[in-house]
Formats: structure tokens, C-alpha cells, sequence
């Protein structure tokens, strides 16, 4: 997220960015607008690339997980992702893509929304754990997801 400033948009006009960002000041530095909660990661990610269509997906799913927590359309323990985006076919776009790596599609709303799952949110990457462990998966199904984002604080960056 440290370096969205330095994506050239050009290549990317028209297109549909999956944003899996998030915001770890120790690592990007200090970014004010998130800092003062003036927009999201994938707001300030939008802005960077104001002609491509921005949905934040992956960003709240342990990376080491997407390869082994993904199951069969119908599955029983087939796990949801969330996603959020401005653009009704871009999200249907990405919901596609997800769909087909395995997993379900919870739409929790605009960019605006995503803090709901953003770093520090009931929704972010602890949901897929045992007790905050990662080396015990767990699948997480709509519901409980949404459950999550109702619980968001957007004092908490």
C-alpha cells in the first residue's frame, strides 16, 4: 500500500483491479488521509487509479489459506471471501473469479464500506482461525461474515 503512489495508471484504464491491500504503518509509513479516516485503503487505491474499476477482495483471508481452504460450488465448508467495490459489474467480475478459485462472495458494500474489513476490524483476517491460530484454518460462511462487518468500529483504523 506504501507504494500505490508509484502504480502507473495508464496500463490499467478501463480495467478491473483487485485491491488486496492493507494498511500496516510500520510497514507503508504514515498515510494521512487513512490515518484521519478521510477514506479507505481501497479508496486511496481508487484514487490512484481514478479510470479502473477498484473491488478489495483477499485482503482479509490469511494468504497461506487460499490454497488449502477452497472447496466444490455447494460444498458444505466452502468458506467466503468479502469483497467491496463501487462498480456492479466489476464486482460481479471479481465474484466470478472467486467463484471459480473456490470460494463464495460476500458483497459488504462500496469502498467506503471496506474498513469493515480492513486491519484491526472483527471481519479481517483472524475470522478464518481457531482462536487466532493460522495453523488452524476454519471456514467462515455469510452469515458469521456478516455478523463481523455489523460489529465494525471505524475508530480503529
Amino acid at each position: 500500500l506504501g507504494k500505490v503512489d508509484q502504480v502507473d495508471p495508464a496500463p490499467l484504464v478501463g480495467k478491473v483491479v483487485i485491491d488486496t491491500c492493507n494498511y500496516y504503518p510500520e510497514r507503508d509509513g504514515d498515510i494521512a488521509a487513512l490515518d484521519d479516516k478521510q477514506t479507505t485503503t481501497s479508496g486511496l487505491v481508487q484514487q490512484q487509479l481514478p479510470q479502473s474499476h477498484v473491488v478489495k477482495a483477499f485482503n482479509n483471508i490469511f494468504f497461506s489459506h487460499l490454497g488449502s481452504m477452497q472447496r466444490p460450488a455447494g460444498a458444505p465448508d466452502r468458506s467466503t471471501l468479502l469483497i467491496a467495490g463501487d462498480d456492479a459489474a466489476a464486482k460481479q467480475t471479481v465474484t466470478e473469479f472467486i467463484d471459480a478459485l473456490g470460494y463464495d462472495v460476500y458483497d459488504a458494500g462500496s469502498l467506503a464500506d471496506s474498513w469493515r474489513f480492513q486491519r484491526d476490524q472483527a471481519a479481517y483476517v483472524g475470522v478464518y482461525t481457531q482462536d487466532g491460530d493460522f495453523s488452524r484454518p476454519r471456514p467462515a460462511d455469510a452469515a458469521y461474515l456478516e455478523s463481523l462487518l455489523a460489529q465494525g468500529d471505524r475508530s480503529i483504523r
